[in-house]
């Protein structure tokens, strides 16, 4: 199943919507005491999703358009990004892929939705740049899990774009901040359940920048697979359901062209992977 948070014309509240090729169904309003945001959804358990399942299935659509997009994992407990988990992404930055994942952590207001607009100062920055991700969504708590058994702590899948200002990357030791600008981090449009992607190692990822692809790979290429990731992260804490996990970019940064491709104002930058969809975002920098 796929599912968004949306907000209907003439709302401004989001809903927790089914999404498919009918349109939208609003969850909260398929049975009493139906989940009204993901977060409800994923502490249901399998037996709730199971029912929404059911009822969705005969439930009227309501059409997306006119709908707003907020981010499809809006509260998560924490987000989890991975950095250099592509050999040819760490290369171009001129960085040393370690013996283990650089993980960081992104703040929540860098959330941002389907076809929204991020907005930065020039004052802060001219070097933004792009990063398509794969995102995962915690379904169950994990702690101590095996690689071959951490993919049964996946509740779903979803598309990430980790914004970056560039020269604030390489100017401070740690890299939240740089990625977790108001609107930094887009996430959606949609969460794919798990039982829908096959192979996570599968999928192929891209990003098309005002109309040019400048990434093109598949999630083959990670230094370390999503299995090798959540077990080596619930070594040390506990993945609560609900977190999201960014699992890193592949090459093709702006940052690493000749001559450097940037986010520029009215840029509009879609990245997508294969079996979820495409998530776009306009761009608006402010003088």
């Amino acid at each position: 199943m796929r599912f968004a948070h949306v907000s209907f014309p003439g709302s401004a509240s989001l809903q927790l919507v089914t999404v498919d090729d009918g349109g939208a169904a609003v969850v909260s309003e398929l049975f009493d005491g139906a989940p009204a945001t993901l977060n409800d959804l994923i502490d249901g358990g399998a037996e709730m999703l199971e029912r929404v399942r059911l009822a969705a299935a005969d439930a009227a659509r309501v059409p997306l358009s006119g709908a707003v997009f907020g981010p499809a994992v809006p509260q998560p407990p924490v987000i989890l990004a991975v950095g250099l988990n592509y050999a040819a992404h760490s290369s171009e930055l001129g960085l040393k892929t370690d013996t283990a994942p650089t993980v960081f952590v992104l703040w929540p207001g860098s959330l941002a939705g389907h076809d929204g607009t991020t907005r930065w100062p020039r004052t802060l920055s001219e070097a933004v740049d792009y990063e398509a991700e794969l995102g995962v969504i915690i379904g169950r708590p994990a702690k101590d899990v095996t690689p071959e058994n951490a993919l049964d702590h996946v509740w779903g899948y979803t598309v990430v774009n980790d914004i970056t200002a560039r020269d604030i990357q390489f100017a401070e030791a740690q890299w939240s901040r740089c990625k977790s600008f108001d609107g930094f981090t887009p996430v959606g449009p949609v969460v794919v359940t798990a039982d829908e992607i096959t192979d996570p190692q599968d999928l192929h990822i891209w990003t098309v920048l005002d109309g040019h692809t400048l990434q093109d790979a598949s999630t083959s290429q990670m230094v370390r697979p999503v299995a090798t990731l959540i077990a080596h992260l619930s070594a040390s804490a506990t993945l609560l359901p609900g977190t999201l996990i960014s699992t890193g970019s592949p090459g093709g940064a702006g940052y690493s062209r000749d001559p450097q491709v940037f986010l520029r104002d009215r840029s509009t930058v879609t990245v997508g992977v294969e079996g979820i969809g495409e998530l776009r975002t306009h761009c608006r920098i402010i003088d």
